[in-house]
């Protein structure tokens, strides 16, 4: 990812990246993101796994940074007998936008104060400078 926010603005970007760019998530995050958003219904974390050709413990990292970051939810589902599992879907994409959205707008209100601040402590003073003693 570039350093700079001027790279940024002058690289192509895709819609996914926002998840990298937003929360610090990782191409493995971003494909099982899109595994479960491609999936008919909730898969367990042992389908997700072998949809992305992880190990279980690997995709169940990339799992918990979803859920970190509110872009899949967890349901739990009891057996009849005893017991339970869980299962992951994605967020309704309208909350997640709106997430995002809130984000952007805290972000913008930071630089635009930071910007502000940094007027302030390198403005130069409209009063000449006195003239040196010799």
């Amino acid at each position: 990812m570039p350093d700079s926010m001027a790279e940024q603005l002058r690289q192509d970007m895709e819609c996914e990246g926002l998840l990298e760019c937003f929360h610090g998530l990782k191409e493995l995050d971003r494909e099982c993101f899109r595994a479960l958003v491609g999936a008919e219904e909730p898969l367990t974390v042992d389908e997700l796994a072998e949809r992305v050709d992880r190990e279980r413990s690997t995709a169940y990292r990339a799992v918990q940074r979803l859920l970190q970051t509110g872009f899949i939810e967890k349901e739990q589902i009891n057996y009849d007998q005893g017991g339970y599992y869980h299962v992951y879907s994605p967020t309704d994409p309208s909350k997640i936008t709106d997430d995002m959205q809130r984000m952007l707008n805290d972000w913008y209100a930071k630089m635009g104060q930071l910007i502000q601040e940094f007027e302030t402590k390198y403005e130069q003073s409209d009063t000449p400078a006195p003239p040196a003693e010799s």
